[in-house]
Formats: structure tokens, sequence, C-alpha cells
């Protein structure tokens, strides 16, 4: 297959695998490990762990996987469907399905939100990125042998008030991604997945081999898979539910994005299938390595989102070979959230390459460096500006900083929302006929199934998570 086939909405471009046309996907292997390093981020290795922890184990992991059934497929599939069928940016393919199928004009803010939102998301996403790479120069210099707690958390706290070394950090990160997707889909994302995500599965099974040899796996193991259902309050069945949206990219437009570039001749079912398992490994696995360690140094698997940049300091410290598997342990953080980082510039660089004169190199410059100004807005509301809270006239957002209403307006409005119209758009309003030819699946059972779940139970369980985060 070839890697290229022309497309004439978009535009020329600077990179090798944009000037024949508009670019593919070399395999289905190539989408599998994009989409499955877009949703394998820091969601997976920081988040899960510790919501996992706070909701008491492994009752809460047999909710989530439930909610990954019926929300998150779902709607990675009309998701990548509509990119696919599209063959544009959010955008754009939005802007076509609606003119094709006489639809009403206004579809085209679904793909317009969808992009802001990821634009949004990676200028909060690089700063939280650029921790993980400073961490990694703390593990590797040996802070953390023989560090206290508080300690630990002084240094924590050090980094986050010193706005001109995030800076560097953040601008780190950004230079990493802009440079990936710069270079293109075949010759920038492609081969920089084929390294990055082999190499994440690595370092992933050292940390759970690592995590064996400790007396506490049995324990972290009990706790992860032995589920305690007296544990599990409907805050934490919510709380399953929104994470399983959450952790698959959905709503962002990425996968919209990356679907564009998807060869007719794949699966989009088993696709989105294998990206979930992926994903929902990693999640598991990163709960394996973690948990041992938390368990073994007798600390507690509920503390919350300092877990990483706090807590596992402290057992890395404390541990025989703690400076190496410490230092292993923040490059796979690093690396998930290079992996997703891409694909959120992604959605925004493919725009501004269908715009005329804009060629990939320049869409990659605009859009990252918009997203890194952004991301100091970020970076001054953990220090300087942490006392500024520009909505807090309103009792909701009291007290909410800068980097408080960037993260609460792209997880609990744009996302959601998102999520629901794709469901809605590709259940309700898409043709049949234009589903069943992206399905590949034939109008039987499965395919009524699978309609009856994307226009009812998907969307209804959406709204349960959106309007549960608005209380």
């Amino acid at each position: 297959m070839t890697e290229l086939t022309q497309n004439p909405a978009v535009g020329s471009a600077a990179s090798d695998d944009s000037k024949a046309g508009h670019p593919m996907w070399s395999s289905r292997l190539a989408f599998i490990l994009a989409a499955s390093g877009s949703a394998v981020g820091l969601g997976n290795i920081w988040k899960f762990p510790y919501i996992t922890g706070e909701n008491g184990g492994g009752a809460f992991v047999l909710v989530y996987l439930l909610c990954i059934a019926l929300i998150g497929i779902p709607i990675m599939v009309a998701e990548v469907a509509i990119g696919r069928r599209g063959g544009c940016s959010p955008i754009n393919s939005m802007r076509k399905l609606a003119s094709r199928d006489g639809l009403s004009k206004r579809w085209v803010w679904l793909g317009g939100m969808g992009m802001i939102a990821s634009f949004l998301i990676l200028s909060f996403y690089s700063v939280i990125g650029g921790w993980a790479l400073a961490y990694v120069g703390n593990s590797a210099g040996g802070l953390f042998v023989g560090a206290s707690s508080e300690s630990i958390g002084a240094m924590f706290g050090g980094l986050l008030s010193d706005p001109y070394t995030l800076l560097m950090w953040h601008s780190l990160f950004m230079v990493l991604v802009i440079m990936i997707v710069a270079r293109g889909v075949s010759s920038g994302m492609e081969k920089a997945i084929n390294i990055l995500m082999p190499l994440l599965f690595a370092l992933i099974l050292v940390m759970v081999g690592y995590a064996m040899s400790t007396d506490s796996f049995g324990a972290g193991f009990s706790f992860l898979f032995s589920p305690d259902f007296s544990k599990l309050t409907t805050e934490g069945v919510l709380t399953a539910l929104g994470h399983a949206f959450f952790t698959l990219s959905l709503g962002m437009g990425v996968m919209m994005a990356y679907g564009s570039y998807l060869p007719k001749n794949v699966s989009i079912v088993k696709t989105a299938f294998t990206v979930s398992v992926v994903d929902t490994v990693v999640a598991l696995l990163a709960g394996l390595a973690i948990f041992p360690l938390v368990f073994s140094n007798g600390m507690e698997p509920g503390a919350g989102p300092g877990l990483i940049f706090q807590t596992l300091p402290i057992a890395f410290g404390q541990m025989p070979g703690g400076v190496l598997f410490g230092t292993l342990f923040f490059v796979l953080l690093v690396v998930a959230a290079v992996t997703s980082a891409i694909s959120l510039l992604e959605p925004v660089v493919e725009w501004f390459e269908e715009q005329k004169g804009i060629n990939r190199l320049n869409g990659a410059l605009i859009g990252g460096l918009s997203i890194w100004a952004l991301g100091i807005l970020t970076i001054l509301s953990l220090n300087e500006w942490s006392g500024f809270h520009p909505l807090g006239m309103f009792e909701r957002f009291e007290g909410k900083t800068i980097f408080d209403l960037l993260d609460y307006v792209t997880a609990n409005l744009m996302m959601p929302l998102g999520g629901l119209f794709i469901a809605l758009f590709m259940g309700w309003f898409m043709s049949k006929q234009a589903a069943e030819n992206e399905l590949s699946i034939g109008n039987g059972a499965a395919f009524k199934l699978f309609m009856f779940i994307l226009r009812f139970v998907t969307p209804a369980a959406v709204l349960v998570v959106f309007v549960y985060n608005l209380m």
C-alpha cells in the first residue's frame, strides 16, 4: 500500500508526505501505535493509578472497563469514521460531511470545538510534561535518595514556584513536539511513534518486573484486581465513567485528524477495539508498577495527584536501585506525555495545512508557538498569579486560577459535549449507508447493536457525566 493518496482539499506542504497529496498511515499497525500513543498519556500513568487508589481499587477497575466498552469504544469508532470519511482536518471534515448529507452548516462547530479543545489542553499539558522532564534530571541526579516527605514536597513546591524553571522545561517539551509534528505524518509522527511506543512498553514492563520483585506485589495485585464493592461510591462510578471517556483522547478532534489519515481498507471497529485494549492494559500495568512500591513503603494508594510527583519519589529514594528505576519511570512519563502531545498539536497543524500558502512546517511553528505562549499563563497561575482568579465573582469558579479554568472548561464542558455530538452525528444524522460503508460490518445484528449503543446508551452516559461535572 502506498503511504500517500491524493486529496485536492489539502494544500501544498513542505513535508515529504504532503507533496503528493493528503498523507496516510503506512499500515493499520501504524495507526494503532499512533492512536494508542495519543490515548496512552499522563492520564494512564499519572491519573489512573491515583483515582483507582482513591476509589477502592478492583471494583473501580471493573466499572471503568465496562465504561470503556459502552462509551469509549463507540465514540472512538464514530470519531475515526467521521475523520476518515471527511479526509480533512476536523473542521473541514465536518463541513464536507454536513454538505454531502444536506445537514446544517452549524455542524462545522463540532470540528472547531474539538480543535480548540486540543489547542487549550496542550497549553497546560506541556507544562505538566515539563514537570516530568525536570524529574528525570532530579532522579538521575540522586536527589530523591534518602529524601524525606518534607524535602520531596519542598522540591516539588520549589519547581512550581519558579516561573523561569517551569518556562525552560515547558519550552523544551514544546520544541520536541513541534519538531516531530513539523516533519509530517510518515517522516515525523509515524517514525517517532514507532520508536516511542515500543520504548514505552519496554519501560513499563521493566517497572512491573521490578515491582514483582518486591514483597508487596501481591498486595498491589490484589488491590487492583480484587473488587470490594463496599468501597465503591456513586462518585467513584461517575469518575470511572468520566475517565473512560477522557483517557482515549475523545472529543478533542484528535481521532478525527488521525482518522483522516486512515486507509479505506482498515477496519475501524477492530482498530478502535485494539487501541482501547492497549490503552487499558497500559493503565493497568501502571497500577501494577506503582501500587507495590507504594505499599512496600507504607504509603497510601489514594494520595491524589501528588502520587507521582510527591509520593513515588520518596519510594524511589528509599529502595535499592531507586536512582535507576526512578529515572526510568520518569522517562516513561515523558514518553507517554510526548506521544499524546503530538496528537494534540496535529488537528491544529492539519487545519493550517489546508489553508492556502501555509505548509506543515509553518503550521507547526504557528500552532506550536501560539500554544507555547498560552502555556505561560498556566505557568504564572502556579506562582506569580496564583492569587488571580478571573471568574472568582461566580461561586462555582471561586478560587480557580487560569490553569484551573482551562482544565475545567476543556475536561468538563468541551470534551463531553464533543463526544456527545460525535455520537449524535453518526448515530442520528450521518446517512445509514455512509455509516455502513465506514464500519464495514454489514447491516446485520452487529451493526444494529452498535448503532443502538451509539444512539442511546453512549449519549445517555455522556450526559450523566456532563451534568455531574456541572453540579
